[in-house]
């Protein structure tokens, strides 16, 4: 699914324009975005949560050289599935979109 499916889906469910879907959905993603860059967790109960992880500095290395590089400590966002999503998708049901 793309983003031009969910405005489409929020749209056609609601009874919206797809601009107007369209601004919810963004709307939504930058408050979770805002969130995360103050460094809250955002839950979305039974979906999941989204938190911001800290990653230690590290030494890696080139692929094509071989070549030992640093690799610097940085934030990173993650997502983990909460039960309901975790129950969903072990259940295999989804959202029926045969055409008849």
């Amino acid at each position: 699914m793309t983003k031009a499916d969910l405005v489409e889906s929020i749209a056609t469910e609601f009874e919206l324009s797809k601009r107007q879907s369209g601004e919810i959905i963004d709307l939504v993603l930058e408050e979770i975005k805002e969130a995360l860059q103050s460094g809250d967790k955002v839950q979305l109960i039974p979906f999941g949560s989204f938190v911001v992880r800290n990653r230690k500095a590290r030494e890696g290395r080139n692929p094509a050289t071989g070549a030992k590089i640093k690799i610097p400590a940085r934030r990173v966002p993650a997502f983990t599935a909460g039960k309901g999503l975790k129950d969903a998708v072990a259940g295999g049901k989804k959202k029926s979109s045969r055409k008849k």
